[in-house]
């Protein structure tokens, strides 16, 4: 089978243990009121693209594409569980999401993740991808535990 990465539903009975996994790994870092994360209902209410990655028919990793403008689009959920990290994956949802994000017209990528040192290697992996810091956008407000990053699709 080996590793795919697969449009799916974020409510996929097989994902639960996934986005308990992400959930759990949310909360120890950071304060409740900062945690912008969402849940598989949210996610599938929202439209957005979800994209599970799968090694061996395992989910193994996810994120979400989620609109939230004319031609701008922020990456929600990506997360690769931490008994498989350093083998890529993290890099290949990346890559896939930006293509997907393309794909569908969208120009500009924007995400938040923490400032913790816990999410220290998700900001080199997204400054490796061309992505810098930037304001709050959307509705999101500025919070010392959240870093906002974006990048142009050009």
């Amino acid at each position: 089978m080996g590793v795919v990465i697969l449009r799916e539903s974020p409510l996929s009975p097989d994902l639960g243990p996934l986005m308990r996994r992400h959930t759990a790994a949310m909360h120890a870092d950071t304060p409740p009121e900062s945690i912008h994360m969402m849940d598989p209902g949210a996610l599938a209410g929202s439209g957005a693209d979800f994209f599970v990655l799968r090694d061996d028919g395992l989910p193994v990793g996810m994120g979400a594409l989620v609109r939230i403008g004319a031609g701008h689009a922020e990456i929600k959920s990506m997360h690769v569980l931490s008994e498989v990290r350093g083998r890529g994956f993290a890099r290949m949802m990346l890559e896939h999401l930006m293509s997907a994000a393309r794909d569908a017209g969208i120009a500009r990528l924007s995400l938040e993740t923490g400032s913790q040192p816990g999410f220290e290697a998700a900001r080199m992996l997204y400054e490796r991808a061309g992505f810098v810091e930037c304001p709050p956008f959307g509705s999101y407000v500025p919070d010392p535990n959240s870093v906002f990053m974006t990048r142009a699709l050009t």
